[in-house]
Formats: C-alpha cells, structure tokens, sequence
C-alpha cells in the first residue's frame, strides 16, 4: 500500500522486452535507502516489484496486463517517473489508500496558470469517471490530489508549487497520458452493491428487523 505522496522523481535507465512484457532499470537514491529484492516501490503509481538493486539503480520486471493497462508501454529511456516506497506500519499518512493497481489512463487535455497552482484538466474513460466525485481522491502517476470537478469526460486537479516541482507533472503536457487509480472505497461499494442486487429476493434479507432490534433491547 502506498500514500501517493510521491518521495522523488526517478530516471528511466533502460527498457528492454519484447512489446508484450518488459524488464525497466531506474536510476534513483532515495528510495533505495534499505531496498531488498521483493521490495514494493510505485512507479508513476504502479506497484513493482523489485528485482535487482545496487547503489544508484533497481530493476523492476512488468507484464503483459501492466504494460496493457498503464502508460509505462510508452517508458523509454531518459523518462522521469515518480517514485514511492510502500507505506510503513507508524509512519504518518499524508495523501489516501492508494494499492498502486492503476484502473486506467488518462489524457492531459489542459494546463493553465491559476493563481500560485496550476489547474490540469484530465480525459478519461466514463467506466473510470463513475469513481471520481468533486473533493474526492483520485492517484495521478502515483500523485495523491484532490478533484476539483468532474462531468461527463473529464475531470480537473490543482496542483500546488511544491508538487508540481517535485514530480514529473513540471513536464507533462497536453496529450500526454497518465495513469489512474480511483479511490478503492467506491470500487468496493459498488461491487457490494452489484452482488447484492444478483442474490435472490429470500437471501438479500440481512436479519436486521423491527422485531429483531426490539428483542435485543435497540428499541
């Protein structure tokens, strides 16, 4: 699990595969600090696993479902990422729950000055907008925002000085993809809800009645 408080930007050293699957070295310091073989570090919010490590680089393998479902099929060598080490048990929780399993990608369709931050609008998907609510959480490449606003195609994020300084946002621009993950509370609702609404009539009942309150002294 990870917080989308993004620890510093990376250096993609090396993308090697075959189109179907790949193996990524990244140049780094900070999140090397303790780094073991089977570590979890979130790559533009994907979680990864590491590999191999030494000093100044990691190695992380991606397969076929991540290359399909995130905009690292377009990694290539001398790209920035934005990097986080899995959470700590203690540690204080800044940004939300983000698992660094990416739900889709988006499109920069806007970026313009507002004030001391700067204002992305971002294209999605309608099957990945149903999550996104206005002061919700959404997990930009790793980045833990808030939503400004959303309708029926996009939605937009404000980004603040140091953010956009401290994660490859400072070079993104129109047309450029994004991963996505949506706040994991809504994906768990509405799944409940779905199965919920496939039970017989009979097996929906949950026991919570009048009678059953009154018996039990809640009424």
């Amino acid at each position: 699990m990870f917080t989308g408080l993004v620890e510093e930007v990376g250096v993609v050293e090396s993308v090697t595969g075959d189109g179907k699957a790949c193996r990524m070295v990244i140049r780094a310091e900070r999140v090397l600090e303790g780094v073991r073989i089977g570590d979890s570090i979130a790559v533009n919010g994907v979680c990864l696993t590491v590999t191999s490590h030494s000093d100044r680089h990691f190695s992380v393998d991606v397969m076929p479902e991540t290359l399909n479902k995130t905009s690292l099929r377009q990694a290539k060598r001398g790209q920035i990422v934005n990097l986080e080490r899995a959470m700590r048990l203690g540690d204080r929780f800044g940004g939300h729950i983000v698992s660094g399993h990416v739900d889709g990608t988006g499109t920069i369709l806007s970026r313009h000055p507002h004030a001391n931050a700067v204002l992305f609008r971002i294209g999605a998907e309608p099957d990945l907008l149903k999550y996104v609510v206005p002061r919700g959480s959404i997990c930009l490449d790793g980045i833990s925002l808030t939503v400004v606003d959303v309708d029926a195609e996009s939605f937009s994020v404000s980004i603040i000085p140091h953010t956009l300084a401290h994660t490859n946002l400072r070079d993104k621009q129109i047309g450029d993809p994004v991963n996505l993950e949506a706040d994991v509370i809504g994906k768990y609702v509405e799944r409940l809800l779905a199965w919920r609404s496939e039970q017989p009539q009979q097996e929906r009942r949950t026991g919570l009645t009048p009678e059953f309150l009154r018996e039990h002294g809640f009424l």
